[in-house]
């Protein structure tokens, strides 16, 4: 059984797709772009300013499945540029406690909106 996962708190989905499912014991966070949910604007500017948009859209998401941070299992990273690995890496540490979940990260060719990073992630459906 599956249960879509919806806050004001993040953007809204831009497309046919719900911000989150949980599903057998997980949350699977669709890919969060940086985009201020109160004005439904891109955050424009450094990475740093755009990774921190990106994971407070995560938090809130996960917030809302009555789940946190700490309960990350696995992150997926989508850069427009890899250059901004260690800029990313930073702020992705201030967010996502140790131990930290299994990653993969990517520089692809174009993302939604041309924004400079998407992260999607997967957690456990449990409370903090």
């Amino acid at each position: 059984m599956k249960k879509e996962i919806k806050t004001d708190k993040a953007p809204k989905a831009i497309g046919p797709y719900s911000q989150a499912i949980e599903a057998n014991g997980f949350i699977f966070v669709s890919g969060q772009i940086p985009i201020d949910p109160a004005t439904g604007e891109i955050i424009k500017g450094s990475i740093e300013k755009q990774t921190e948009q990106v994971l407070k859209n995560i938090k809130a998401i996960l917030e809302e499945a009555g789940s946190s941070m700490e309960n990350i299992v696995k992150a997926t990273v989508y850069l427009s540029n890899l250059e901004d690995y260690s800029k990313v890496n930073e702020i992705y540490g201030k967010y996502i406690p140790s131990p930290y979940p299994a990653r993969a990260a990517f520089q692809v060719a174009r993302l939604p909106k041309d924004v400079g990073i998407e992260i999607e992630i997967i957690a456990l459906a449990l409370k903090k």
